[in-house]
């Protein structure tokens, strides 16, 4: 009876957490024997909120999945399918974007508000890290853009193998990250977690910059350690005239 009774107890006690975690193997519910007819149960939970239930279609066999869509976007699967990878490419297009602004602002090369202002003068020259871009002028540009990401993006439409559009291998792995199984599906959770970050810190640009116009994260970050009383948000949103 006692020994009955400690196995249940440990029972208890490791199953929500074992539960609770994106990697379980177990079904989303779990019955337990105890001493009246009635059964307890412990539901798999999402991770991103503690006691929150995670949604059905959300097993955590996706790379990042903490069971997060409050607004249940993806209850269709396609819909999920096309999400997933549509984070992803936004993921690697921020992680290229946060170096692209903070490097060239870092070697004192202007931040990036700066280097898009030649777009508006009528004739104006695009520039590289100081250096003038061949075929530099903005028509020119737009249009190699154009057939650039019209190509990439068709030749992705017709790719039918939803991991094969995400993760294409080949020239796109030279590194051959992706031969190891296991070292891979690791580093898919680490590029969506950082891609995620990447992207909260592209949103956090864009917000500095119309808090304070013509300025680049560097030197918002400058700012504010040279007096974090005044330079912060509070100075956005809290008229100046009332600080102290």
């Amino acid at each position: 009876m006692a020994a009955n009774t400690l196995m249940s107890c440990g029972i208890a006690a490791v199953s929500p957490s074992v539960l609770s975690s994106s990697k379980s193997k177990f079904a989303t519910s779990l019955a337990l024997p105890t001493s009246a007819s009635s059964s307890s149960r412990f539901t798999m939970s999402a991770e991103w909120m503690p006691g929150e239930p995670r949604p059905p279609y959300l097993d955590g066999s996706a790379p990042g999945d903490f069971g997060f869509d409050p607004l249940r976007f993806g209850e269709v699967p396609e819909n999920l399918e096309r999400y997933k990878e549509s984070e992803l490419i936004h993921c690697r297009w921020a992680m290229l974007a946060v170096p692209g602004v903070l490097v060239p602002e870092a070697l004192g090369l202007g931040n990036w508000v700066q280097a898009q202002e030649w777009a508006a003068i009528p004739g104006g020259q695009a520039t590289y890290l100081g250096q003038p871009v061949p075929w530099g002028n903005l028509p020119t540009i737009l249009a190699i853009e154009f057939l650039a990401i019209a190509f990439v993006e068709h030749q992705r439409s017709i790719e039918k193998d939803t991991e094969k559009k995400k993760y294409p291998g080949g020239a796109f792995d030279p590194l051959g990250f992706s031969k190891d199984p296991a070292k891979f599906a690791e580093y898919k959770v680490k590029e969506v977690k950082n891609g995620r970050l990447a992207l909260l810190a592209v949103v956090g640009f864009a917000v500095q910059q119309s808090a304070y116009p013509g300025t680049g994260p560097l030197e918002n970050l400058a700012s504010h350690l040279a007096d974090p009383w005044h330079n912060n948000i509070g100075n956005v949103i809290i008229p100046r005239s009332i600080y102290p």
